[in-house]
């Protein structure tokens, strides 16, 4: 067995492997994944009596060095995992990107449909086209549900926790119960406000003659403010967010360890990302521009990524420069970056326009940011539901399209439920990021005024925050700027609008 330094050392070349992997199949370089084979190379890394060693280690350790020991604990127990089911994940991962949907005599293939949906602009075509790239996904249903259930059973043996939600609450360190009903409120709360709102962009995103309930074949549409797409043009996005960047002290295409891949391929996933796979000295920004202030959020949400991992201390130990518990934190420089874009005088300043259409154009942003909230948060409760009912029903759609539909007041299709779903509770990794990107929003403007957005005293503090990598949670965060880490009043503010 190896010395937890040693399990260290050959987890980071692992990790590098399989984000490389992963990599070239997002961006559509490849049109088949061979992640099963890099598990197969390391098939000695993970194993039970090295999962027991690492835990025995963790067990005499304290403080951080005991943090550090139990994430590698964790990441070998999602190893073992890996190693029994990537065979099955690659098939279903190739089948998905060899999948066609007809669509006006010919077949495109599943993703460009997807990316299809945010660009046409018909209302009845997206209609067509969402039921039939939904038809073709929900076809892949029975085998995501196959592995869902064999990785929960994994799971649960390896932790020894059957309970699904406790164990990650365990890995997590969090009750996902108590996130739930705090954006919950929040989402309660914010609906007086959030239903006028949703009625004005719907309208004038979507058109008088839209359906009272628009199915989420136009999310993409929505997301993308597609009628304002010839003042946010896809060859603007790039040198806006970049000179927005610069204002507050980062010149993210001088960053050497920052690899952009903005290019657009039919494989490309239309879903913008990061992959760390060696932070700080390897990260890649992956995006796809369509048009429209989608594509400037989705850069610069993704540049808080890239900026917090390529920012941090190459002296901390891999793990915490690396490893996390969960997504909390890193969601959270996301979040704050994306929202420089929701502020009226970014709006002002970058496209020239008035007051007035500044402030209607920040407010757009709300309403998206707002939409996303709400479905996430309905989400959450949902994925709740449906792992706490899971040992005895095997997990079904009840409740999916009812929650978020909603929530919404957009309609989600029960089919989606699968698809929709993220591992671990990603959902609440996002909630808890909103929550607290908006009480660090309302820090910053105390501490560098209603400017804060082209401050270099922005990008101070946040230069700060990324040197310590993954290390701390998000919990963490809320402390140090003087928040209950559950105190959704800025988001509720800021939704309110």
């Amino acid at each position: 067995m190896r010395t937890p330094d040693e399990f260290e050392a050959r987890l980071r070349e692992y990790v590098v492997e399989r984000s490389e992997e992963g990599r070239a199949v997002r961006v559509g370089e490849k049109e088949s994944s061979e992640q099963a084979a890099i598990v197969e190379r390391y098939a000695d890394l993970f194993s039970r009596p090295q999962l027991e060693t690492l835990r025995g280690a963790a067990e005499a350790e304290t403080g951080d060095g005991r943090e550090r020991l139990e994430r590698l604990q964790l990441t070998c127990e999602e190893g073992i995992v890996d190693a029994q089911l990537t065979v099955q994940e690659d098939e279903l991962q190739n089948d998905l990107l060899a999948a066609r949907v007809d669509w006006r005599g010919d077949e495109i293939p599943l993703r460009t449909a997807q990316a299809q949906l945010a660009v046409l602009p018909e209302y009845a075509d997206r209609e067509a086209l969402g039921a039939a790239q939904t038809a073709v996904s929900a076809s892949f249903n029975e085998r995501r549900r196959e592995l869902l259930t064999a990785r929960a059973d994994l799971d649960a043996e390896l932790a020894g926790e059957p309970d699904a939600v406790a164990r990650i609450d365990a890995a997590k360190n969090v009750s996902h119960r108590a996130i739930h009903a705090a954006v919950a409120e929040a989402s309660r709360a914010t609906t007086a406000a959030w239903e006028p709102l949703r009625e004005w962009w719907l309208d004038r995103l979507l058109g008088a003659d839209r359906d009272a309930r628009p199915t989420s074949a136009h999310v993409g549409w929505l997301r993308r403010l597609s009628p304002l797409a010839d003042t946010y043009t896809k060859e603007c996005c790039v040198p806006v967010c970049t000179a927005t960047l610069r204002a507050i002290g980062f010149a993210i295409e001088d960053e050497k360890s920052i690899h952009l891949d903005l290019d657009d391929r039919p494989q490309k996933s239309p879903r913008a990302c990061v992959i760390a796979s060696d932070p700080p000295f390897v990260v890649h920004l992956i995006t796809r521009a369509q048009g429209g202030m989608h594509d400037y959020g989705a850069f610069l949400h993704e540049a808080g990524h890239a900026l917090h991992y390529a920012g941090c201390d190459p002296s901390l130990p891999y793990t915490f420069r690396a490893i996390s518990r969960d997504h909390a934190l890193t969601e959270i420089y996301s979040y704050i970056v994306e929202a420089l874009s929701r502020e009226p005088g970014w709006h002002a300043q970058h496209f020239g326009l008035s007051a007035a259409e500044a402030e209607q154009n920040a407010q757009a942003a709300t309403f998206t940011e707002a939409l996303l909230f709400r479905r996430y948060t309905a989400k959450l409760g949902y994925e709740i539901a449906f792992w706490d009912r899971f040992a005895d029903d095997g997990g079904t759609a009840a409740g999916y399209a009812e929650a978020l539909t909603e929530a919404t007041g957009i309609r989600y299709p029960a089919e989606n439920y699968l698809s929709d779903m993220d591992a671990g509770f990603y959902s609440a990794d996002y909630l808890r990021a909103w929550v607290r990107a908006a009480q660090l929003r309302e820090h910053l403007r105390d501490q560098a005024g209603d400017d804060w957005w082209r401050s270099p005293a922005t990008g101070d503090q946040l230069r700060e925050l990324f040197r310590e990598g993954c290390q701390p949670s998000s919990e963490e965060i809320a402390g140090r700027i003087g928040f209950d880490p559950l105190d959704t009043g800025p988001l509720r503010a800021e939704l309110s609008v």
